[in-house]
C-alpha cells in the first residue's frame, strides 16, 4: 500500500501501514514483518505478513490472513512458522517458504489462543519454540471460548487488584509454554523431506513449581518478558510474594531445558535477584547458547522509572550478578536509562537501546573486563530518531539491522555498519524522510530553555508544511504524561505533533522535570513536586516562546495533556498560566489527587506523592487539581473514557461538572469501549475531528470537515 497525501490529516495519520520490526534470516537476505492498515473507506482493516529483500528493497507478500500474527524463521532455510488464531479460539501454527507464499501447511494446532512466538533451532530438523498464553488454575491452556458462562457476575475479591487497566482481575494468569518443531522423516515415495509437526505444549511455569508466578507481567507484558536458546528459557516476573498494585519487585527466572516435549528431568528453574536492585526487571536475553543471561533492573521497589541499570549473569547455574557500571555510592557510573538490551551477533558485546536528549540510540559495549566496565567504553551506534528493534544483519557480520521511526516517518530500516556506524543504508521506509505523507524534517526544529532554579529544558518545535518565514502561527502547547516519560523524535498514532502542525499551528513539546533521557535526577525531580517544578518548567518555556521565536502567536495558544498530561492541563487551569491560553483539552486526566486512590496500580501515587494519604496528606492535598476551581474560567474540553481503571471516568466527569457549574464553555466526549488510550481507528478520528475543531475555534483556524460526535441536546445553563 502506497500513501501520497499533500496534507497529513488524521485519516492519512491512522490509516498508514504500521509494520513491526524487520526479522533477518540467518543469511542477512530477507527479513519478515508484519503490516496492518485501516481503511475510513471500507471501515476494516488489513493484516498482513510480507517478507523483505534486504537487497532490493522490495516485500512480498506471505499471507494476509487476518489471523496470522508473530512469523519467525524457522531454521536456516527461507522457511517460516506463524500462529493463525481461529475462531474457536484455538490456534495453528502455519509453516511457509519465502519465496513460495503458496506453499504452506499447519504443523499443528494447540487448544487455546498463544501468541508471541519465539523458535531456537536445537539441531536440524530440531525447533523448540516458546509461546504466551493464559493458564487455568490447574495449569492448562485457557480457551474463551470453551469456558462456561456463570449464572452470576459477580466477583468477590479479599486482597487489592481487583481491576488494572482495563480489566477485572480474573483466574487465569499468563504463562510460557514452550513444546517443539520436529520434521518428520523423509518420505521415500515422493524423495521429499518430511513437514514439520508440533509435538506437545507444556506449561514452563506450572512443571517448574513456580505457585504465583505470572508471566509475561501484565498489563503489557509480551515477547520482551522472555527469551529462548537451544538449552534454556530465561524469564522475568513480578515477586509473588509481595502485591503487585503497591509493588513493582521482579526476579529473574533461568529454566534449562534438557527436553522440549513434556516435563523436563528434574525440572527446577535458577531464581535470580540482587541485593540492592529490588524493583522491576526486564529485557532478559540469553547468549546464543544459553550459557550467559543479561537483563536490565531497577533498584527502587514500587517505582516503575527508576533508573535501569545492567545486570549481567554470566554462569546462570552459580548465579552470579553483575551490575554493569556499579559505583561505590549506587547511584551508577551511567546517568542513562536503556529500555532494551541484547547480545551481538558473536556474544563478544551488548548492543543498548537508549532514551537520550529527545532520542531513542543505540549504544554497543564490549563484554571484554565486564565486571570493570566504565561508560567511557560504550560506542555510539546511532544518534537520530527513535530505534525500536536492533537483530544481527547476518550470523557473521558486523552489520545491523535497526528498525526505528521520527516524527516525521513511522517505520525506517535501515543496514549499520558497528565497525563504522557513519556507514548507513536504507533498505525501507514508508514516510521517506516525511515526503509519503506530506511532511518533511525541515519542518522540525528544537530549542533549550531555562527551566525552574535555571535548569535547561528540552522541546521539539514542529512547524506546518506550508511554513513562511515573517508569518505568525498560533501554539499548540502538548504535556507529555507518565509523568516519567518525554517527547522523543518519535512517531505517535495517538498524539502526532505533525498532525497538530498541520492544522496550522506551531507545535512545542517540552520535556520539563519529570522527563526522561535527561539523567536520572531531572526524571526524579518531579517526586513530591507534581504541580511545583514541572509547572515553573512548563511556565518558563511559554516565556521563551514568546520571547525568542517571532513566528509564534503565544497571543493565540492552546495547550493539551493526556494522563499526567492531562492532569497538568486542570492544574494549569486553576493557575495563572491557565490565563495565557485560548483553551485547554484535558485527555483522561487527574481532578482529585484523593481519587488516585481509585486508581489500579497505587505505586505511583504512593512513590510520587512520597507516601499513602494517612500519614502524608498535606502532599495529596498540596498538588490537588480540585482545590483551585475557583480559578477555573478558561475554554476546555473533558476526553474521558469508561474502561480508564487508571483514572476513572469519575474524574472527568467531575472536571467537566465544575466547568459547566461555572458557566465556562465547555465539552465533554467520552468512548464507552476504550481504556486509558483511543484504540480503534474510527474512535481515534472522531477524536482527532472533536479536538482539532475546538480547539481550532478558539484560535480562529478553520473547523475540520467530515462526522463528528454525537452531540448531546444542550440545557440551559445555570447562572
Amino acid at each position: 500500500m502506497t500513501i501520497r497525501s499533500m496534507k497529513f490529516t488524521p485519516e492519512v495519520l491512522l490509516g498508514a501501514p504500521r509494520r513491526s520490526g524487520a526479522t533477518p534470516n540467518s543469511s542477512g537476505t530477507l527479513a519478515v514483518y508484519t503490516q496492518t492498515s485501516y481503511s475510513f473507506e471500507s471501515h476494516a482493516k488489513t493484516n498482513e505478513i510480507k517478507v523483505l529483500d534486504i537487497t532490493t528493497g522490495r516485500s512480498a507478500l506471505i499471507t494476509n490472513d487476518p489471523g496470522a500474527n508473530s512469523p519467525q524463521w524457522l531454521d536456516n532455510s527461507d522457511q517460516l512458522v506463524w500462529l493463525k488464531t481461529k475462531a474457536n479460539g484455538n490456534t495453528s501454527f502455519i509453516v511457509g517458504h519465502a519465496r513460495e507464499a503458496d506453499k504452506t501447511y499447519t504443523a499443528g494446532t494447540v487448544p487455546g489462543p498463544v501468541s508471541d512466538l519465539k523458535v531456537t533451532v536445537i539441531e536440524p530438523g530440531k525447533v523448540g519454540f516458546a509461546v504466551t498464553g493464559k493458564a487455568n488454575p490447574d495449569g492448562s491452556l485457557f480457551n474463551p471460548h470453551d469456558a462456561k458462562k456463570p449464572l452470576s457476575t459477580g466477583r468477590l475479591y479479599d486482597s487489592l487488584f481487583v481491576r488494572h487497566w482495563d480489566s477485572y482481575i480474573e483466574p487465569q494468569k499468563n504463562a510460557i509454554w514452550y513444546g517443539l518443531l520436529q520434521r518428520m522423516p523423509l518420505n521415500s515415495a515422493t524423495r521429499t523431506s518430511g513437514k514439520y509437526a508440533v509435538s506437545g505444549l507444556t506449561n514452563l511455569i506450572s512443571v517448574c513449581g513456580l505457585t504465583g508466578v505470572e508471566s509475561p507481567i501484565p498489563p503489557f507484558g509480551g515477547a520482551g518478558d522472555f527469551d529462548i536458546s537451544p538449552s534454556a528459557i530465561v524469564f522475568v516476573a513480578k515477586d509473588p510474594s509481595l502485591n503487585p498494585a503497591t509493588h513493582t519487585s521482579c526476579s529473574c527466572y533461568y529454566c534449562p531445558m534438557f527436553s522440549w516435549t513434556g516435563v523436563n528431568a528434574s525440572m527446577e528453574s535458577k531464581v535470580h535477584t540482587m541485593k540492592g536492585l529490588e524493583g522491576a526487571m526486564s529485557s532478559p536475553v540469553l547468549s546464543s547458547d544459553g550459557s550467559a543471561i543479561a537483563l536490565l533492573a531497577m533498584r527502587e521497589d514500587g517505582y516503575e522509572s527508576d533508573k535501569n541499570r545492567i545486570l549481567y549473569v554470566p554462569n546462570p547455574w552459580n548465579g552470579e550478578m553483575i551490575e554493569i557500571f556499579a559505583s561505590s555510592d549506587g547511584t551508577g557510573l551511567w546517568n542513562l536509562s536503556p529500555y532494551g538490551l541484547g547480545f551481538a551477533n558473536d556474544d563478544q558485546s551488548l548492543l543498548l537501546q537508549v532514551e537520550e536528549n529527545g532520542r531513542g540510540v543505540v549504544y554497543q559495549l564490549p563484554m571484554t573486563n565486564i565486571r570493570h566496565s566504565t561508560p567511557d567504553m560504550l560506542k555510539k551506534i546511532t544518534d537520530s530518531g527513535y530505534v525500536t528493534d536492533v537483530y544481527p544483519a547476518a550470523a557473521d557480520s558486523s552489520k545491523l539491522i535497526l528498525s526505528s521511526n521520527s516524527l516525521v516517518d513511522n517505520s525506517l530500516w535501515t543496514i549499520v555498519d558497528t565497525l563504522n556506524p557513519s556507514d548507513v543504508r536504507v533498505i525501507s521506509s514508508i514516510g521517506r524522510d516525511g515526503a509519503t505523507f506530506g511532511l518533511s524534517s525541515a519542518q522540525v526544529d528544537e530549542i533549550w530553555f531555562r527551566g525552574a532554579e535555571d535548569h535547561p529544558v528540552h522541546a521539539f518545535v514542529v512547524k506546518p508544511s506550508n511554513f513562511k518565514p515573517g508569518e505568525k502561527y498560533p501554539l499548540a502547547y502538548l504535556i507529555h504524561g507518565g509523568p516519567q516519560g518525554a517527547w522523543n523524535d518519535q512517531w505517535s498514532t495517538r498524539w502526532n505533533p505533525a498532525v497538530f502542525a498541520e492544522q496550522g499551528y506551531v507545535v512545542i513539546t517540552p520535556n520539563p522535570r519529570g522527563s526522561t533521557g535527561y539523567g536520572q535526577p531531572f526524571t526524579d525531580a518531579i517526586r513530591g513536586s507534581w504541580g511545583g517544578l514541572p509547572y515553573i518548567d512548563i511556565e518558563k518555556g511559554l516565556d521563551h516562546i514568546e520571547q525568542n521565536l517571532d513566528y509564534v502567536d503565544t497571543s493565540r495558544a492552546v495547550a493539551l495533556g493526556a494522563s499526567y498530561g492531562g492532569y497538568m492541563m486542570n492544574w494549569i487551569q486553576g493557575h495563572p498560566l491557565g490565563r495565557r491560553f485560548k483553551a485547554l483539552v484535558t485527555h483522561d486526566g487527574v481532578f482529585s489527587m484523593h481519587s488516585m486512590l481509585s486508581s489500579e496500580e497505587l505505586y505511583f501515587p504512593l512513590h510520587d506523592l512520597q507516601g499513602p494519604l494517612w500519614k502524608v496528606p498535606e502532599n495529596w492535598d498540596r498538588w490537588d487539581p480540585s482545590r483551585f476551581t475557583e480559578h477555573w474560567q478558561t475554554p476546555h474540553l473533558i476526553i474521558h473514557n469508561e474502561l480508564d481503571y487508571r483514572l476513572t471516568i469519575a474524574e472527568g466527569l467531575a472536571a467537566f461538572n465544575v466547568l459547566q457549574m461555572k458557566g465556562v464553555d465547555s465539552q465533554f466526549l467520552t468512548f464507552p469501549d476504550e481504556n486509558h488510550w483511543v484504540l480503534n481507528p474510527e474512535n481515534a478520528l472522531l477524536w482527532h475531528k472533536t479536538v482539532f475543531n475546538w480547539i481550532n475555534k478558539h484560535v480562529g483556524l478553520p473547523s475540520t470537515t467530515g462526522q463528528g460526535p454525537l452531540v448531546m441536546p444542550s440545557r440551559q445553563r445555570p447562572t
